[in-house]
């Protein structure tokens, strides 16, 4: 067989019975429709799971708090020192 040949063959190739093309469409719509439903749901899963951090992440208070507290220094020299936690203050006198 020679290049051809190999040419006229494709070019005369049958064509596929409107059964065929008719199943196989009916097929595609089936397996689209399923897409569809798919990318729904996946969607409103997205929406609804970035809702619910928003909710447990709001449950918490990140506010600063205030704390004030009174030390008595005995020494004429040295610092008050407040020991838990993030605390930053000044000593007076």
């Amino acid at each position: 067989m020679n290049c051809n040949e190999c040419k006229e063959q494709r070019m005369g190739n049958e064509p596929i019975p409107f059964i065929v093309y008719e199943s196989s469409m009916a097929r595609m719509e089936r397996t689209i429709k399923r897409l569809w439903i798919l990318l729904i749901l996946l969607v409103t899963l997205l929406v609804a799971t970035n809702c619910l951090w928003l909710w447990y992440e709001s449950q918490f208070e990140d506010a600063v708090e205030t704390t004030e507290i009174e030390a008595d220094q005995e020494t004429e020299t040295g610092n008050n020192y407040i020991v838990g936690g993030d605390l930053y203050g000044e000593a007076e006198g």
